[in-house]
């Protein structure tokens, strides 16, 4: 049970990071879902697990899912902080484009 909750899990990890990464469109939501549904899944069955009792196909399992997770994570917050930039081009362009000029530096001094 805990082994074929962490291959879910890295499949859903694996198909996100691919996702982003190659800029193919996704369903942001069921992935989101997918993968908090799947997170919760492992937290409950491993809440009360003994790490020294894990089989060795489980530990390299949760070894691969913790370096997924660790590249996901890198993958997600390149995109966060792309959006980010673009929010900020954007805001900038719209106050641009609302300003009259009353309040922007002047470049010139006449004499």
């Amino acid at each position: 049970m805990l082994l074929a909750c962490i291959k879910r899990l890295e499949a859903v990890v694996e198909e996100e990071t691919e996702a982003l990464e190659t800029r193919s469109p996704m369903d942001l939501d069921g992935l989101n879902r997918r993968k908090s549904q799947g997170l919760l899944e492992l937290t409950r069955l491993t809440r009360d697990l003994d790490p020294t009792a894990l089989e060795t196909t489980e530990g390299i399992h949760l070894a691969r899912l913790r370096d997924k997770l660790a590249r996901n994570q890198q993958v997600v917050a390149l995109h966060l902080r792309a959006l980010e930039e673009i929010d900020d081009t954007l805001t900038q362009a719209a106050l641009a484009r609302d300003s009259d000029g009353t309040y922007t530096a002047r470049t010139s001094l006449r004499s």
